[in-house]
């Protein structure tokens, strides 16, 4: 079984009008992994490793949207992933 924490903190603009910012985190708890949030699809991406190592078997639109996204975030930080065996 995995289970996984999401913390998240707001930031609304000090003196003038604006969206309400966020950001936060996922944590992996019994490996203790981590990654930091600036946008719900960094929850997909955390997650989807430990899914994909479990046997979950992702639709053909999932992986083609991950593909996607994984070429516009080139130079980014990757995602780390589960433990190997974990």
């Amino acid at each position: 079984m995995h289970s996984f924490i999401i913390k998240l903190r707001f930031e609304k603009p000090r003196g003038e009008a604006g969206p309400t910012v966020w950001h936060g985190y996922i944590t992996h708890v019994p490996g203790g992994e981590r990654s930091y949030l600036k946008d719900l699809d960094g929850v997909a991406a955390f997650i989807t490793p430990y899914l994909e190592a479990g046997g979950v078997r992702l639709g053909l639109w999932w992986r083609a949207s991950r593909w996607l996204k994984s070429l516009g975030a080139r130079g980014a930080a990757p995602v780390k992933g589960p433990p190997a065996g974990g």
